[in-house]
């Protein structure tokens, strides 16, 4: 259990979790608002990020510029994007967040879909994102999803007589009372 102030606060393990929560929380901000300055300023001086499923994202403060530049700022999520939290863990050094992100594919997402044309299907994917804090700045990003689920829900594949299921973030959302 977590100490307290006098005012109620928490201290101790339960502060730098606190803060990692709200860095992460600050990064996320800048990225949908488009702020590339922003998300870099909340990084260490040589970051990386990588999106496991589509092979995207960047090494050093450069490849996460330019990764950021080219395939993530100002093409981030449709403007009908809705995050749905399933669960976090954080500590001082590590976020881990679980969430269901709903969308619908009309414009271009290279870090999700490098090279795919919008195909102005809906999609519901579920995704993890660890975050990896530093000095009080993001490291890492490691970013895994489903990618033949998300490819079967825009009609890219055929899961048919394949271990795919385009349907699974709707489950986890009725298993956990979230949807």
């Amino acid at each position: 259990m977590a100490d307290h102030d006098v005012n109620g606060a928490a201290s101790g393990a339960a502060a730098p979790a606190a803060g990692a929560a709200a860095l992460f929380e600050a990064h996320m901000q800048a990225e949908l608002n488009g702020h590339l300055d922003a998300t870099m300023a909340s990084m260490v001086a040589e970051p990386h990020l990588l999106n496991l499923a589509s092979g995207t994202g960047g090494k050093g403060a450069a490849g996460v510029r330019t990764f950021y530049a080219t395939q993530l700022i100002g093409q981030f999520f449709p403007p009908d994007v809705e995050f749905i939290p399933i669960s976090r863990t954080v500590d001082g050094e590590r976020l881990v967040d679980e969430l269901v992100i709903r969308f619908t594919h009309t414009e271009t997402l290279s870090h999700l879909l490098p090279g795919v044309a919008p195909t102005g299907r809906p999609v519901e994917m579920a995704l993890v994102v660890i975050v990896g804090v530093n000095d009080g700045k993001v490291a890492y990003e490691h970013i895994y999803w489903d990618q033949a689920g998300l490819l079967a829900q825009l009609g890219l594949l055929d899961p048919a007589g394949l271990p795919v299921d385009p349907g699974t973030a709707a489950r986890l959302l009725a298993f956990t009372g979230k949807g």
